[in-house]
C-alpha cells in the first residue's frame, strides 16, 4: 500500500476533513504503537509500510515495549494529536483498520500478541490471535 493510499483510507474511515488531519492521526498512532510494543516487532511492521510511515515505528530496536493499557494508549495519542480522547479513539481505530489491510496476517498476529486483551476492540471483527508459549 502506498503512503497516499494509506492516508486516504485513514481519512475516509475516520471521516476526517483533510489529509493533514489523517497524517497527524496516523503519526500519533504509529508513534504510540512504537512505545507500546517490542522494538524489533515495530521494525518488522515498519518494513511492510511505506517508508514515510515506517519511520514513525523506528528508534526502539532491541528494546522492550512499555506496558500500558488501551486507555493510556488513547490518552497518549490524544496528546500527540492535540484532540480529545473520544476523537483520538476513532482515529486510532481507523489507523488500526487500515493497518490490517497494509501488513501481512503474520505481522498483524504479532502485533496482537504484543498488546494486552483490552486492545481487542481496536482490531474490529478480527478474532484474537493465539500464540502458544509467548
Amino acid at each position: 500500500m502506498k503512503y497516499d493510499e494509506f492516508i486516504k483510507h485513514v481519512q475516509s474511515v475516520s471521516q476526517l476533513d483533510s489529509p493533514e488531519e489523517a497524517e497527524r492521526a496516523t503519526r500519533a498512532t504509529l508513534e504510540t504503537i512504537r512505545e507500546r510494543i517490542v522494538g524489533d516487532e515495530a521494525k518488522d511492521i515498519a518494513a511492510q509500510l511505506p517508508k514515510e510511515l515506517g519511520e514513525y515505528l523506528h528508534g526502539r530496536e532491541g528494546e522492550n515495549g512499555q506496558h500500558f493499557s488501551m486507555e493510556e494508549f488513547i490518552t497518549r495519542v490524544s496528546q500527540k494529536e492535540g484532540v480529545e480522547p473520544t476523537a483520538a479513539f476513532m482515529h486510532v481505530r481507523a489507523v488500526f483498520t487500515v493497518l490490517q489491510d497494509a501488513i501481512s496476517v503474520g505481522e498483524l498476529a504479532d502485533l496482537q500478541v504484543n498488546l494486552s486483551k483490552d486492545y481487542a476492540e481496536l482490531f474490529g471483527n478480527l478474532p484474537p490471535k493465539r500464540v502458544s508459549n509467548q
